[in-house]
């Protein structure tokens, strides 16, 4: 199998993607059980690299983050930005 640029992006933001969700589920489940939490800082990064739309999906699905406008203002701006970016390098250039 030949990888194109386009493959590696697919697989990249399926990767980042599963990254985030896992980390958005595991946060919750140490909320839930009173654990040592994962840092805001560490899911808005992973969000920032490629993870905003599977991980907002995912907090509104589980309920977690959605009172918190860095997430629930921040990922929708970071998803947009992400499809903006898709779109420009795969379809306009």
């Amino acid at each position: 199998m030949e990888w194109s640029w386009m493959n590696i992006v697919f697989v990249y933001t399926a990767v980042i993607s599963l990254v985030g969700v896992f980390l958005m589920m595991s946060d919750k489940g140490r909320a839930i059980n009173q654990k040592y939490r994962i840092s805001e800082r560490t899911l808005l990064t992973v969000a920032a690299l490629g993870g905003a739309m599977a991980m907002l999906m995912m907090a509104r699905l589980i309920r977690h983050k959605t009172k918190r406008p860095k997430f629930m203002l921040g990922m929708p701006m970071m998803a947009i930005v992400h499809v903006g970016l898709f779109i420009y390098f795969f379809y306009v250039s």
